[in-house]
């Protein structure tokens, strides 16, 4: 028997009419209203300036990271804790500006740049200040690394990636260049902190490192601009990346190499004064070198694997040469072997720094998802980044003052770490020795 319509049926009818027509206008003004920003411009005014402000933000986030070396010595003469205690301060801060990447690469992605970032500049200035009011352990933990390490993660994270959309031919040299804003900061935060400390003391040494940290943030909020519409959906973690055995691999094998690299940032002033005998300025000195010889790594490696080699290629001999080398410091026994040592180290070690956003950009085929694949694996890293130097520094108590355990660690770590690596590139190429990846 047939069904009459009735007066609800019709309403129900108009109803869901008007729902997708609705629905229809809506999605259509959506897609109008994202423009499409098309290919990278891999050049040009405005992709140059997100490079120089990049090196900027890695200027006061690694850089300041970077100089933590004339904090340990510091400490260590005035709080009378232990070097594997102190380590934790610097430990926790970089482990925090990795970890947050997951949640602050995919907040990029979803289009909250500038909220993230511009939090991660009131935190990191905040931990910076509240760093020159402490006089305790337990102050300087909450400050340096707690606060300041948060602040950090919220702008690290999301610099790079957003970087990395600007790009496609010259990716890995562009994401060298801001890389290399460690290498920079590296520099100009223990000349300061050599040059203020004796003069003006602890707390106003930090607040002037605040004042530059400043003025570097007012410069990047002004002019880093988001390039690519919002990704909306999807969830917080890309567990399909996982999946793909190159990046898992490539994600093993950077933890190995960052379980062990700092470890020589964090201790050579240390060793240079218990082993060698120098004193507490020049321990600084070593510390500017092996920042500032990591700039040529930071920036001629990755234009020559954007030319030539692509950037996994050139990452793994720098990576076995660095386990080669912590090898090799447990030879040197005077300052004439010491600068040469620093110099090469610095050098090897700046080229596995440079090298491992640019590879993950690599990794990534769809530039939405940058954020997000750079944000995991730098998760992962953060875990090494945490328990690596205080590892070292607990062998080197151990070892009753000896460095030569902590330096047999290191040297394997990083060469197994060099290992995988060479895996990963095989599960993405095979064994052909001629390509580009």
């Amino acid at each position: 028997m047939e069904k009459i319509p009735t007066a609800r049926d019709d309403t129900q009818h108009t109803a869901g009419a008007a729902k997708r027509v609705l629905s229809k206008v809506i999605t259509a003004r959506s897609a109008a209203s994202i423009k499409d920003p098309g290919p990278p411009p891999d050049g040009g005014l405005l992709a140059w300036t997100q490079v120089l402000m990049g090196h900027l933000v890695i200027f006061g986030t690694w850089g300041y990271i970077n100089s933590f070396g004339a904090f340990q010595s510091y400490y260590a003469q005035t709080l009378g804790v232990p070097p594997s205690s102190i380590s934790w301060i610097g430990t926790i801060q970089v482990w925090f500006l990795f970890f947050i990447g997951t949640v602050s690469g995919r907040a990029t992605d979803a289009g909250l740049f500038r909220r993230v970032f511009i939090l991660g500049v009131i935190l990191t200035l905040l931990g910076i200040f509240m760093t020159s009011l402490s006089n305790t352990y337990w102050q300087l933990f909450l400050a340096q690394g707690v606060c300041t390490g948060i602040g950090n993660g919220l702008m690290f994270c999301p610099t790079m990636s957003l970087v990395s959309t600007y790009f496609d031919k010259r990716r890995a040299f562009a994401i060298g260049i801001t890389a290399s804003g460690s290498a920079t900061g590296g520099l100009i935060y223990p000349t300061m902190v050599r040059q203020l400390l004796p003069k003006i003391g602890f707390g106003w040494t930090v607040r002037s490192l605040g004042f530059v940290t400043m003025t570097t943030c007012a410069l990047t909020i002004a002019f880093l601009k988001v390039r690519l519409p919002p990704r909306q959906s999807g969830p917080l973690l890309d567990l399909a990346a996982f999946r793909e055995r190159t990046y898992s691999l490539f994600c093993v094998g950077m933890f190995l190499n960052f379980w062990a690299l700092y470890f020589v940032f964090y201790y050579i002033s240390a060793f240079s004064r218990d082993i060698i005998g120098l004193s507490y300025t020049d321990s600084l000195n070593l510390l500017l070198i092996l920042n500032g010889v990591g700039y040529i790594t930071r920036t001629v490696p990755p234009f020559l694997s954007d030319k030539f080699t692509g950037p996994l290629n050139m990452a793994i001999p720098f990576a076995f040469s660095t386990g080669i080398l912590l090898f090799a410091w447990s030879g040197v026994h005077s300052q004439e072997g010491l600068y040469p040592f620093v110099i090469i180290i610095g050098l090897s070690a700046g080229g596995v720094q440079a090298m491992f956003p640019a590879i993950l950009s690599s990794l990534t085929p769809d530039p939405k998802k940058t954020g997000i694949r750079m944000g995991m694996a730098f998760s992962i890293v953060s875990f090494a980044c945490l328990t690596g130097p205080p590892l070292a520094g607990a062998l080197i108590s151990e070892d009753k003052g000896s460095y030569v355990h902590a330096q047999m660690w290191g040297g394997t770590v990083l060469t197994c770490g060099s290992l995988i690596l060479v895996a990963a590139r095989v599960a993405k190429t095979g064994f052909l020795l001629r390509v580009k990846v």
